[in-house]
């Protein structure tokens, strides 16, 4: 069956297939407002099929040996690796307006998390332990949970789906993805490569926040993960919490961006401009607020809205940096903390309107805010969008003081040439992740996770790997010999039998 996406489909039992009467919303291009294709949205009938059909897949797969499941984990990754980007790509573009190159370039970074993930999972399986009793083995062992439910959100569809799929199949578990909405047919579209896992194991099911319930409260769902907004991540994480249910929530941030007087003002004038307009601000890690030295303040002011007025502006597909933010109400929620901050006493630097002649689409002009104060909503939500506040320090201390001033606690970044300040930097801010003057890097190999209302829990690294896994103890005797301890006691260790058992030192 080849992927229409027209049809609504759902990917199961290892291939596309027709839901049945599940209804269908339409996918709209965000640059463009034309019709894209439509996504089914499954009810409880379709999540208790595929529940069912993943527990069954799931229990043959945790009986491989770490070696098999490493060899199918590495024929996905030849699959992506081996099959052009662009179908997958173009689906990005037009249904959450991804830059054309950002798309394939975020494709290409999916392969390497399969194989990475597959040999992690070879490499180690659990720990033993020192004995507390001679001649015992005593060790834990890592076991999967069953199926996992994978909420993924619009702006990585596929990157930040392999983060946790892949260490989800590689410690043994059946995989449920519940895609964005808007992204849904990228991510059925993607599915293909899954065609040669066991049916069953691998299962992506539409629809909205009711789908989504139904896939974490279900009995036959064993552990979640969830990437989205603080509400979403706080939603799914209570839930959960009333079922003791594993969950892990990455629930984006308000990432702070600090520049001291030794680094090169232009090339973190260059770094700031990337780290706030990737993605038209559509990135958890973006940077939001502006930490500047008042040395360097004027000129990196200067040098950021310079590079800021430069960027292109347009489709996904035209030669620009910049492409629709991914809905109206996402362009609504930029334009009302822009103005929030005007109100307030903020001064516009450049950008705060839609760019002139896209009238189409949900685009806003890449934006620069000075006179901030930490009352206005842009130092207090998460703007995800297009937008940067600068302001200014006197010095590191106020610079991290600002810094940790937040309920979220994802990224920040420094830029500096004093090793000191770089050193500082990295032990007092409170966040899951620090950059010294290479913002928005990510590793597979590290922790990726944050503080606070950032989220719970890590992906990426052996952290993601355990998330998906769960320790037994074991302790092994080889041979069946009768303990001290076991009862009965003996008379004489008993308190009115004379000289207590464990006596006092003289």
């Amino acid at each position: 069956m080849n992927f229409d996406p027209e049809t609504g489909v759902i990917f199961a039992g290892g291939a596309w297939q027709d839901p049945g009467p599940a209804p269908r919303f339409a996918i709209t291009d965000p640059a463009t407002l034309e019709h894209v294709g439509r996504v089914a949205d499954c009810g409880p009938e379709i999540v208790d099929r595929v529940v069912a059909e993943a527990n069954a897949a799931q229990k043959g797969w945790a009986a491989l040996d770490a070696k098999s499941r490493a060899t199918a984990l590495h024929r996905v990754a030849d699959s992506i690796e081996q099959t052009p980007f662009d179908a997958v790509a173009e689906q990005m573009v037009r249904d959450m307006g991804k830059p054309f190159p950002e798309a394939t370039g975020e494709l290409a970074n999916v392969a390497p998390v399969f194989r990475y993930m597959a040999e992690m999972a070879r490499d180690e399986a659990g720990k033993i332990a020192g004995t507390t009793e001679a001649g015992s083995f005593q060790f834990a062992r890592y076991e999967p949970y069953g199926v996992t439910v994978h909420i993924e959100p619009y702006n990585f569809p596929i990157l930040l789906m392999a983060w946790s799929v892949a260490a989800s199949l590689a410690a043994g578990n059946a995989v449920i993805v519940k895609p964005a909405e808007v992204t849904s047919l990228t991510t059925l579209r993607f599915m293909a490569h899954f065609a040669s896992l066991p049916p069953g194991l691998v299962s992506c099911v539409t629809g909205g926040p009711a789908t989504g319930a139904a896939l974490v409260e279900h009995s036959g769902t064993h552990a979640v993960t969830v990437t989205g907004s603080a509400a979403t991540g706080s939603c799914v994480a209570e839930a959960c919490g009333r079922l003791l249910k594993p969950c892990t929530v990455e629930a984006g941030g308000n990432d702070a961006f600090i520049v001291m007087p030794s680094a090169p003002v232009d090339v973190a004038a260059a770094g700031a401009v990337t780290a706030a307009f990737h993605l038209t601000g559509q990135v958890c890690t973006s940077a939001e607020r502006f930490y500047v030295h008042d040395a360097i303040y004027e000129p990196f002011l200067e040098a950021f809205t310079k590079g800021a007025q430069q960027l292109r502006i347009g489709t996904g597909f035209d030669r620009a940096e910049l492409g629709p933010l991914v809905s109206e109400a996402a362009r609504d929620k930029v334009a009302r903390i822009v103005a929030d901050a005007l109100e307030k006493g903020a001064e516009l630097v450049t950008g705060g309107r839609v760019p002139p002649g896209r009238n189409t689409g949900w685009f806003f002009e890449p934006t620069i805010l000075t006179g901030v104060t930490p009352e206005m909503a842009i130092s207090r939500e998460e703007v995800f969008g297009p937008v940067a506040a600068v302001c200014r320090v006197s010095d590191l201390d106020e610079a991290i003081a600002r810094t940790n001033d937040s309920r979220f606690g994802l990224g920040a970044s420094i830029f500096t040439h004093d090793l000191d300040e770089a050193m500082r930097a990295s032990a007092e801010i409170r966040a899951g992740l620090v950059w010294v003057n290479n913002p928005l890097i990510d590793n597979d190999a590290l922790p990726f996770g944050g503080w606070g209302l950032s989220g719970l829990g890590r992906s990426l690294s052996r952290l993601g790997l355990d998330a998906f896994r769960q320790s037994r103890m074991v302790v092994m005797d080889p041979k069946a010999v009768t303990k001290e301890w076991w009862y009965p006691y003996p008379d004489d260790w008993f308190w009115n039998s004379g000289k207590p058992r464990f006596a006092a030192p003289e």
